[in-house]
C-alpha cells in the first residue's frame, strides 16, 4: 500500500441518548430493564489526496423533534477539526436513516455514494408502514431525490470502490440498503459497520438490533463484517459508547469528542 491508498479514519461524535435501554438495542437479551446508552457519530476518512465523509448525521432541529438533542451540530464539528463543511465533495451514505443522512442539505455540493436498494426501499411501498418507515424522515428522502436530479448521486449495487483504499459493502439487515465501509489503513484494514452492527455485542454475541428489515440479512450481516475485516483487521459499530474506550481521542481542544480508528 503506498500513501495514497492508506487513511486516517475518524469517529466524531454529535450526539448521544443516556436512559436507552437494553430492550431498545437487541432482540435476544434477559436484560430489558438496564441502561444501555447510544452515541451517535459521523466519519472522516482522509489522506493527503481526499476527504470522505461517511453520514452527515442530523442536525439540531431533527434531534429536538426526535428527543435526541445534538451535542454539536455535525458541520459545526467539521468546522473545529479544520474541516470546511463546503470542501466535502464525497459523501459515502451508508443508509438514509434520520442520524445517518439527516445533514445532506448541509453538503449540498457533495456527490453522495449510496446503494441503489437503499433508494428503492425508502421511496417504494414498505414507507406504506410505519413500523418500517419511522427511522427515516421524508425531508432527508426528498432531499436525496433532489440530489439524483442535479446529478450528484452514484448508485452502487452490491460492492464498489470510492477510491483506491476505499470500498462499500452491500449489508441490508437494519435497512435494505444498509452498506458497510472498508478502509485501508497504516495499521491494516478498518470496517466502518455503520448499523451493520451498532454495538459490538451485536456481531460478537449475534444478537439482531430491534431496528431491523431483515432479521436473516442482519445476522449474515455479522459474518460479512467479519470477513471483510479479515484476521488482521478491525469492525468498528455505529453506535456504541465502547468506541470511545478503545480508540485514543484526537483534537481534544476543540470541545468535542473526537476519536482516530
Amino acid at each position: 500500500m503506498t500513501p495514497t491508498d492508506t487513511y486516517e479514519v475518524f469517529a466524531i461524535k454529535y450526539s448521544e441518548l443516556t436512559d436507552r435501554r437494553r430492550v431498545d438495542n437487541f432482540i435476544q437479551d434477559d436484560n430489558h430493564s438496564a441502561l444501555h446508552p447510544i452515541d451517535y457519530f459521523i466519519w472522516v476518512i482522509r489522506n493527503r489526496d481526499r476527504t470522505i465523509l461517511v453520514d452527515t448525521g442530523y442536525d439540531s432541529a431533527e434531534g429536538a423533534a426526535r428527543g435526541r438533542p445534538t451535542i454539536v451540530d455535525p458541520p459545526e464539528a467539521l468546522q473545529r477539526i479544520g474541516i470546511a463543511p463546503d470542501s466535502i465533495d464525497t459523501i459515502i451514505v451508508t443508509h438514509l436513516h434520520y442520524d445517518h443522512a439527516g445533514g445532506l442539505a448541509d453538503f449540498a455540493g457533495a456527490r453522495l455514494h449510496l446503494q441503489a436498494a437503499e433508494m428503492a426501499y425508502a421511496t417504494g411501498p414498505c414507507m406504506c408502514y410505519q413500523a418500517l418507515r419511522h427511522p427515516f424522515t421524508a425531508g432527508h428522502i426528498c432531499e436525496a431525490v433532489k440530489r439524483v436530479y442535479s446529478g450528484l448521486v452514484t448508485f452502487h449495487d452490491g460492492d464498489a470502490e470510492i477510491a483506491p483504499g476505499v470500498t462499500v459493502h452491500l449489508i441490508g439487515g437494519h435497512s435494505m440498503g444498509l452498506q458497510s465501509v472498508r478502509v485501508n489503513t497504516p495499521e491494516g484494514p478498518l470496517v466502518l459497520a455503520s448499523d451493520a452492527a451498532h454495538y459490538y455485542e451485536n456481531f460478537e454475541q449475534r444478537k439482531p438490533f430491534p431496528i431491523v428489515a431483515d432479521v436473516g440479512q442482519m445476522l449474515r450481516g455479522f459474518d460479512r463484517l467479519r470477513e471483510l475485516a479479515g484476521n488482521d483487521g478491525r469492525i468498528v459499530p455505529g453506535h456504541d459508547p465502547l468506541v470511545r474506550e478503545r480508540y485514543p481521542q484526537v483534537f481534544a481542544d476543540t470541545g468535542i469528542d473526537v476519536r482516530r480508528l
